[in-house]
């Protein structure tokens, strides 16, 4: 329920805020205004004896949400990804959060996977190890294959944490609503979406069957991706609560002396694992949305290995032909035409003026092509569009922003690799040419013969559509009235039917063209 009774969790989470110090540094970063400072600090600070002390060698943010628990720790991380809501420093200090807890035993460990998979964990594994990582949701164990002593790692969600995520997520959907009521502006922001985001994320990693999915999805999808593998799944060693793949071996990514010992090149890494994720992006519209160096291995043989599926990026395919002509446009110094297909998307309000919006793009592109090229920055462009966007009434896009984010996040682990990377460098062609096959003749043709095959599908159930409105239509009473609902069926149904045709043909035409 999200009713009052959860106003008592809020005021732990007020006091807790005000005993570590938080409170302030939350409400600057939203900044919040004086009726929701009020009522903050009205829930917290009379109660602050109440709080949770928390870890004094924290920052002020973490040290609180790591106090309060799991659910707090996995929203600090999902708003990491929203500089739009939480600004730029504190997104930065819940990026680096840390996401460990003390790890449940491996006796309960080994109980959850009998009772998931139905057999005796000896039955299935040779060797079952300590805990080897213990996050907010699940930790990992490396085990053995009884069948055949293939290394495989074994994910396992933490005793409880379902009822626990529950009764919290609860409590922060009140706290939304209450932003929203005494913090209009900040409506804008969409608080509610902001927690219904978090929601949703938090039930995909609740259940392992979804991120496992994820896992097989961005296999299928990367097979073909040269440098770059992911541990295959093993579905008949997974469920609802247990997840197991194969042992990812390899170098960490973070650790530059490890591969370059190992004689692995770090210019050829950091430009792969740039392209990787601009084709996932942009020609898969299906990304790791956590591709920070904790999640990524360099392989013996030099690939890019990349695990942990608990946070996916999706882009429908119309979105992802407004990114790539934004960045296009970028690239080319067309700011004119960056303008325009923000219009044309809906992302600013058509009563704005396109000329204006094109003169304050140019004054966010051109200090950032100034730069000398190993400072270009993508993130920083695209953040820095947000900002140019917001002033012109563009409401938040979390699809957008989650790209964003992940972008940065990319860039860094690329400038990890090497310093001297020329962002712009390597994006250039991958960009150029998803946009010829996007957006030039051969896309045209091929959104048509999409178009066409939508339409024929409906060919079956057009004449008895045409035969009712048409018997609708000779029943009218009152054949000089105005058109109604029916008429306008009719008429759109003789429009579908021309469209039907005319799509038919086109078919026809391309397949002939193609075949």
């Amino acid at each position: 329920m999200r009713g009052p009774h959860n106003i008592w969790r809020l005021i732990r989470t007020g006091a807790t805020l005000e005993r570590t110090g938080a409170m302030n540094v939350v409400l600057d970063a939203f900044e919040a205004p004086p009726a929701l400072r009020f009522v903050a600090r009205a829930l917290g600070l009379p109660f602050k004896w109440l709080g949770y002390a928390g870890d004094p060698t924290m920052p002020p943010a973490t040290r609180a949400l790591t106090a309060l628990g799991p659910a707090y720790i996995k929203f600090g991380q999902i708003l990491s990804t929203r500089p739009d809501v939480v600004g730029d420093e504190l997104a930065i200090q819940l990026r680096v959060l840390q996401d460990k807890l003390p790890p449940f035993s491996v006796e309960e460990a080994k109980a959850e996977v009998q009772r998931e998979l139905g057999l005796p964990v000896d039955q299935i594994f040779s060797e079952f190890s300590e805990p080897v990582a213990a996050a907010s949701i699940a930790q990992v164990h490396k085990a053995k294959l009884a069948s055949n002593g293939e290394a495989v790692a074994v994910k396992v969600l933490r005793p409880g944490i379902e009822k626990a995520f529950r009764k919290d997520v609860d409590a922060f959907y009140l706290a939304a609503r209450m932003v929203e009521i005494f913090s209009p502006g900040s409506r804008r922001l969409r608080p509610m979406e902001v927690i219904e985001h978090f929601d949703g994320v938090v039930r995909g990693e609740l259940d392992l069957r979804l991120e496992s999915s994820a896992a097989s999805e961005f296999a299928a999808n990367t097979k073909n991706d040269e440098g770059f593998q992911l541990p295959p799944m093993k579905w008949e060693y997974s469920a609802r609560r247990v997840m197991t793949l194969g042992w990812a071996d390899g170098v960490p990514m973070g650790d530059n002396a490890a591969i370059d010992a190992a004689g692995h090149n770090r210019v050829d890494l950091g430009d792969r694992v740039l392209k990787l994720f601009l084709n996932h992006a942009l020609r898969d519209g299906y990304f790791h949305a956590d591709m920070h160096q904790g999640n990524l291995k360099v392989a013996p043989n030099g690939d890019i290995v990349a695990y942990d599926f608990g946070i996916m990026g999706h882009i429908d395919e119309y979105t992802r032909r407004v990114y790539a002509e934004i960045l296009f446009g970028f690239i080319r110094k067309d700011y004119k035409r960056v303008a325009e297909v923000h219009f044309e998307a809906g992302y600013v309000p058509a009563d704005k003026d396109v000329d204006e919006f094109a003169r304050a793009l140019r004054a966010v592109g051109e200090p950032i092509f100034g730069m000398d090229a190993s400072k270009i920055s993508m993130g920083r462009l695209l953040n820095y569009l947000f900002e140019v966007t917001e002033r012109f009434g563009m409401e938040t896009r979390t699809e957008l922003i989650l790209l964003q984010r992940t972008m940065v996040v990319v860039e860094g682990v690329a400038r990890s690799l090497n310093p001297q990377i020329n962002i712009w460098q390597v994006a250039a062609p991958l960009v150029t040419d998803y946009i010829s096959k996007s957006i030039g003749p051969k896309a045209v043709l091929t959104d048509l013969a999409k178009t066409a095959r939508v339409v024929t599908r409906f060919g079956p159930r057009l004449p008895g559509m045409v035969e009712a409105a048409l018997v609708r239509q000779s029943n009218a009473e009152d054949p000089a009235r105005p058109r109604g609902l029916m008429e306008r069926v009719f008429l759109a149904v003789v429009f579908g039917i021309s469209i039907g045709v005319s799509g038919a043909a086109t078919l026809m035409l391309i397949d002939m063209t193609l075949f």
